[in-house]
């Protein structure tokens, strides 16, 4: 017999995974950029009933992931220059704190946990300069993985949580500036060097001119897209949604 509270933990639950399917698929481009959130279309594809699905796309609202308007509805947030101007000068400041709270709390073990990070990261330019430099999921992200070693929950919240998949979408969806992926790895690697020294100064100053570099090479890639669409874009079937039912 179900007990009182057992539908709504269960609803909790489906809603944490949908966010997560969601906020994967709108990253891989499964669900394009400005594209409309049909909430009748994705329930059915899921298997669930509408009120997890409505509590996930809250939460991808939270996130930046998904913009709603009266007249729109939901749709997947299209980036533009002056959010990622928004989202950047934000970055940089709290990354740069980051930086140094991580310079005086850091670990032996995870300092060293950082260098095989690294090491693995490394491996992508063995054979040459590879065009992209792939982090993965938040288990592999140099700058996740800085900002846990702070041990401010705020930071780790602000950081880890309520901007960082907004942060990964603008990297997946601009990330062919020539040169840049060798560039950052590099960044990366004297921003280590600075926490293993425990200069805290030092991290923060590398850690903010990283984030910047990064900012005008997506703004340059920005510019390079809108400089190719020299006509708007045809309008064309309605794309489908392929998003895996649950098992």
């Amino acid at each position: 017999m179900a007990m009182p509270g057992d539908e709504a933990k269960t609803n909790e639950t489906i809603a944490h995974r949908v966010f997560y399917q969601l906020s994967e698929a709108i990253l891989s481009g499964e669900l394009p950029p400005g594209s409309k959130i049909r909430e009748p279309e994705l329930a059915r594809k899921l298997g669930i009933s509408r009120g997890p699905l409505r509590e996930a796309i809250r939460r991808l609202q939270e996130r930046k992931l998904v913009t709603s308007s009266p007249r729109l509805g939901a749709r997947v947030v299209v980036l533009t220059p002056a959010l990622l101007r928004e989202i950047f000068i934000v970055r940089e400041a709290l990354e740069g704190i980051a930086a140094r709270e991580a310079a005086k709390n850091i670990t032996d073990a995870e300092i060293a946990s950082l260098r095989a990070l690294l090491q693995a990261h490394e491996k992508q330019f063995s054979a040459g300069n590879s065009p992209v430099y792939l982090q993965g999921l938040a288990d592999a992200d140099f700058h996740f993985a800085i900002v846990r070693c702070t041990r401010n929950q705020t930071l780790i919240t602000l950081l880890c949580d309520e901007y960082y998949q907004l942060i990964r979408l603008y990297r997946q969806q601009h990330r062919l500036v020539s040169g840049r992926a060798y560039r950052a790895f590099v960044e990366h690697c004297r921003i280590l060097d600075a926490l293993a020294d425990r200069d805290a100064e030092l991290a923060e100053l590398l850690m903010r001119r990283h984030v910047a570099a990064s900012r005008a090479g997506m703004e340059q890639s920005m510019r390079d897209i809108e400089a190719r669409q020299e006509k708007p874009a045809k309008t064309g079937r309605r794309k489908t949604i392929k998003i895996a039912s649950p098992e």
